[in-house]
């Protein structure tokens, strides 16, 4: 009885080989299965390595090693021997060993790139294949090819096996370099009672990574093209690593998680609306009804530091008085001030945004990371952060393209600087601020070729203290100019637009300020009037709904020629000469005569980073990871 049910098995198993065969060879693709030793012909192989026997997942088996066992199977690893041959009795016999014991013995294999290939044992795998069996234990022995770093393949790879060479993971994946760094910084303050730390990588796996994993497989993690570790490094960037998992709450947000997964590697999906004019646009019809909403909609600000003691809360607060002037009766705002600046103000914002509020901005970029997480939780609020960073499908950014301004700045210093050296004072190397950064740089060049901008890194943002040393290190250097230095009274232009730095002359005596010269001057409540006018209209809802199921990220990006970002000149303090080359060049960018980061443009190593004539786009922008070939960054000690 059961040799008659398993010879049915195979000849099954063997049906569904030959139809995946002919589709593929239909297809003009292969329909046998990989063999190792064809992918390596012509791969220059560095070392191998012993790494024992573990259980392995049968997915990640994609062939085997010898050309001459490819030919027995198809793609998937199922038989296509005739049922009256030697091979397929001892598959059969493998089946029934399969159903009554188990398969037990462990296979052999090579492992190269994170996939395995069957070395002894192919016979087990395809018995196994054919059952959808999850795993089978193999004695594995890794190949490693040589380091390419043109190859991006093979630089993933190594970044993996720096990640397995800490923590001896096997069987988790991430699908670019930088995570594994990210992953490896959350797992260094992973902390487990009463586990060893030598342990506590293998406490991980067990109480976390695979809890989660079924999890996110649960919820069709397996259709996605992002890795079960991509997705398990977005929820330890918003919940941290728990000692272990909390399955019902992480089935609670996965829902969630799962449209942010989506989208997770896929930048293309990224809207960046550099124009004010694509959520002007309103259809006559929609503009009609939001005059007759009964509903009055609610939104509310956070802030970090309060709106007497920061320049830049004091800005925002601008806008959010402009909003509540602009739509009077139908905008109610509130905010809360002095929000701390670490994780805790989750906390805050998830209690400020549970008040009932229809959007909530977070208006600094260090509440990023809290406002996702709020946002995956309450998706029925609409959450914007102000940041140049990355969106979510759940959070929205908002922000300015400062370095159109920054680069007006570096006119003006490289026009009056005496020494050709000029300081600059900047929080930490994000996109936003080495674009901001290099654009100054571009400015002072433009002025005067051979001069250098000196930069240093504060770590902080708004503290005169800090940056008044850095006023005097600076002068050391040679500089008689800084930019981005923190103001220490207030003056007109404070209290009219909440500017809180300034392009400044110095005394080489005391390090203070002798004139402030000028400055990037933000109005928010252009900003807050458009985006809350999207949502009324509609419109912003038909921006991020993309096509079908498809949701968009939404990156608010506008600059000089919406009004939302503008320079404050000290025209009694700057020559007539420089106001007019300034005011000039501003006009060339608000008709888009000009773009700053147009090549030839080198950096600090002299690698030609944009060709002549060529621009860089919004994306490579606002992705910036490199300083141009006139800049230094200093080190404060030294």
């Amino acid at each position: 009885m059961l040799e008659s049910k398993i010879h049915e098995l195979y000849k099954d198993a063997q049906s569904k080989a030959k139809k995946e065969y002919n589709r593929r060879k239909s297809m003009g693709q292969s329909g046998h299965l990989t063999s190792l030793d064809g992918v390596l012909k012509d791969i220059d192989i560095a070392g191998n390595v012993y790494l024992g026997t573990h259980e392995i997942e049968l997915g990640k088996i994609v062939g085997t090693y010898y050309h001459t066992r490819r030919m027995t199977f198809s793609k998937h690893f199922l038989p296509l021997e005739s049922e009256r041959s030697e091979f397929a009795s001892k598959w059969m016999a493998l089946c029934e060993a399969h159903l009554t014991e188990g398969i037990r013995d462990p296979i052999k294999v090579y492992e190269y790139l994170n996939h395995y290939y069957v070395v002894e044992g192919n016979k087990r795998v395809s018995v196994l294949k054919y059952y959808d069996a999850y795993k089978v234990s193999a004695e594995i022995t890794r190949l490693i090819p040589k380091y390419d770093e043109t190859d991006e393949t093979i630089v993933l790879y190594y970044a993996y096996l720096e990640f397995y060479n800490q923590t001896k993971i096997l069987d988790l994946w991430l699908s670019r370099p930088l995570r594994y760094k990210r992953l490896l910084k959350y797992l260094s303050d992973y902390e487990v009672a009463g586990i060893e730390p030598t342990e506590k990588y293998r406490h991980f796996m067990k109480e976390v990574y695979r809890p989660f994993k079924r999890i996110y497989l649960e919820y069709g993690g397996d259709t996605l093209s992002t890795t079960t570790g991509d997705a398990f490094l977005l929820y330890a960037k918003l919940y941290g690593i728990p000692q272990s998992l909390d399955a019902s709450q992480v089935r609670a947000i996965m829902p969630s998680l799962v449209k942010e997964y989506s989208l997770l590697n896929e930048t293309e999906e990224t809207e960046i609306i550099t124009d004010s004019d694509e959520v002007d646009r309103v259809p006559f019809f929609d503009a009609i009804s939001t005059i007759f909403l009964p509903k009055k909609i609610r939104v509310g600000f956070v802030y970090a530091r309060t709106i007497k003691s920061s320049g830049w809360t004091y800005s925002h607060e601008l806008g959010r008085r402009h909003l509540e002037e602009r739509f009077s009766g139908r905008v109610e705002t509130a905010y809360i001030e002095n929000v701390p600046e670490d994780y805790s103000a989750y906390d805050h914002i998830k209690a400020f945004a549970q008040r009932g509020f229809d959007v909530v901005f977070t208006t600094s970029e260090v509440f990023k990371r809290a406002t996702i997480k709020c946002a995956v939780e309450m998706p029925k609020v609409k959450f914007f952060n102000c940041s140049g960073s990355r969106p979510y499908v759940h959070m929205s950014n908002y922000f300015g393209r400062t370095y159109e301004a920054r680069f007006l700045s570096g006119m003006i210093a490289g026009a009056l600087t005496k020494t050709g050296v000029v300081g600059y004072t900047a929080t930490d190397p994000n996109p936003e601020v080495m674009a901001g950064i290099n654009a100054f740089a571009l400015g002072m060049k433009m002025a005067n070729p051979y001069s250098r901008l000196l930069v240093k890194w504060t770590g902080e943002w708004n503290n005169p203290r800090v940056t008044t040393d850095l006023s005097r290190r600076f002068v050391e250097m040679g500089a008689d100019l800084i930019s981005n230095k923190t103001l220490l009274v207030p003056r007109d232009v404070t209290i009219e637009y909440g500017v809180y730095s300034m392009l400044c002359s110095i005394d080489p005596s005391t390090g203070l300020p002798k004139d402030y010269l000028a400055s990037p001057i933000w109005k928010w409540g252009i900003f807050y009037e458009k985006i809350i006018a999207s949502i009324l209209s509609g419109t912003y809802q038909k921006m991020t709904s993309g096509t079908g199921d498809n949701q968009k990220l939404v990156n608010f990006w506008w600059g000089m020629e919406t009004g939302v970002i503008d320079l404050y000149l000290a025209e009694d303090k700057l020559p007539t000469e420089t106001q007019r080359l300034v005011k000039l060049m501003k006009q060339m960018l608000v008709t888009e005569q000009l773009h700053p980061f147009t090549g030839p443009i080198y950096d600090t190593t002299g690698h030609l980073r944009v060709a002549k004539n060529e621009m860089l786009s919004a994306m490579d922008i606002l992705n910036m990871d490199w300083l141009l070939d006139n800049v230094e960054v200093i080190d404060q000690e030294k």
